[in-house]
């Protein structure tokens, strides 16, 4: 079987150093540091991409912008901007359901990476529902996943 293929988006990297005290923001910061925990022990297969090295960049924190950047380099896969027609395409596609342009960009690089889930701990994302991608947050991954990895 192959191994299961994610893309995290920016607010999932942020969720850690977001108020944890907030029982849902705690939870899914937990959640997520156990998913990079997976990606470490090559469990699961992470996809990176010029959309999330963009919004990382202007990041204006500088310790969490170097960390979520070390952390990119454990990608097995980087979307380059090369790819950027495709990916505008269906983007476009998303956008048209009316998710944001940056979103939607995240999603489509995520689906024209083949991912198997597109992770997110934001509340209008999680409503979209395409059939090309699992989308969920962190806890209801590791949910689905449990005994599978």
């Amino acid at each position: 079987m192959d191994k299961i293929k994610i893309y995290l988006d920016n607010c999932c990297f942020n969720r850690p150093y977001d108020d944890q005290t907030q029982e849902r923001i705690y939870l899914e910061a937990i959640a997520k540091m156990y998913i990079q925990q997976l990606i470490v022990e090559n469990k699961i297969e992470f996809v990176w991409s010029y959309v999330l090295e963009y919004e990382n960049s202007r990041n204006p924190y500088l310790l969490r912008k170097t960390s979520i950047r070390d952390f990119s380099y454990r990608c097995l896969e980087y979307i380059h901007k090369g790819k950027e027609k495709e990916i505008v395409m269906l983007a476009h596609e998303i956008m048209g359901t009316g998710i944001k342009e940056k979103d939607s960009l995240h999603i489509a690089c995520a689906i024209y990476s083949s991912c198997d889930y597109f992770i997110t701990t934001d509340d209008r994302l999680l409503r979209y529902y395409t059939e090309k991608i699992k989308i969920q947050e962190p806890i209801q991954f590791i949910r689905e996943t449990e005994g599978k990895l």
